[in-house]
């Protein structure tokens, strides 16, 4: 082939065309779900890759939102592996996280997360993702209010929209702030990932909001705190209880 010509085979357009697929689903922003993974060697002498494993640790163990979704999936026939389910790797500087419904597999950005407040989050937000995947038939890729829907809840459960992060990000407000912080985080989300415009995902949101707002399984509540998470574990495993003695 002479330079500046492309190879316009069938299987040429074909692997285009999946690669174009693929940035349409937000692939673009985890350049590490393509590579090649390293051995265990070479990873452990990278810092970051180290620090988001002791980090991705300390959550699972201690931190009661990820302890109750760990919990709530095993439950729902979903029983969560760290070394299966969850991958440090390497992000875009725009995203901390996501949920690879492909592999059923959660992305940590371990060149993004550096605090373990960010971690416990970051965890949460996308083990709801996972929780979401293994108890309704979610249409990631085709129907964006499927993705919208997740995408309300797990900024409303995961302590995305408390008020001590939103003074962080110099946004309070009173009535109502908490739905609106949930609105736009959710539509930021799904433009992060999804090739769409901002008035389709706007759209997708609004149409859904209501219902997924107060959809707070596997929580009963809103989470607005470590505390209040603490008191939804322990309902929830209180819960479980009751029902075995009926």
């Amino acid at each position: 082939m002479g330079e500046g010509e492309t190879d316009s085979t069938p299987a040429a357009e074909k692997k285009g065309a999946e690669e174009e697929e693929k940035d349409d689903f937000g692939y673009r922003l985890f350049p590490d779900r393509n590579k090649k993974p390293q051995s265990f060697l070479v990873r452990s002498l990278f810092t970051f890759h180290n620090k988001c494993q002791l980090m991705l640790r300390l959550t699972l163990e201690t931190n009661p939102y990820a302890r109750l979704l760990l919990e709530a999936l095993k439950q729902s026939g979903c029983t969560v592996f760290n070394d299966r389910h969850f991958s440090c790797e390497n992000c875009d500087g725009c995203v901390s996280g996501g949920f690879d419904a492909a592999t059923s597999q959660i992305v940590l950005c371990q060149n993004n997360i550096r605090q373990q407040s960010h971690m416990n989050r970051v965890v949460t937000h996308e083990l709801i993702h996972a929780f979401d995947h293994c108890r309704a038939h979610v249409d990631w890729f085709k129907n964006v209010k499927h993705l919208a829907c997740s995408e309300i809840r797990a900024a409303n459960l995961s302590g995305d929209c408390t008020l001590m992060n939103e003074i962080a990000r110099f946004k309070f407000g009173l009535k109502g702030h908490h739905q609106t912080c949930v609105r736009d985080r959710a539509i930021r989300s799904i433009l992060a990932v999804r090739k769409v415009s901002k008035e389709t995902a706007e759209k997708a949101v609004d149409e859904v909001f209501d219902a997924c707002f107060n959809d707070l399984e596997p929580f009963g509540r809103i989470p607005h705190s470590k505390a209040d998470a603490k008191r939804a574990y322990r309902d929830f495993q209180n819960r479980d209880r009751y029902t075995a003695n009926l």
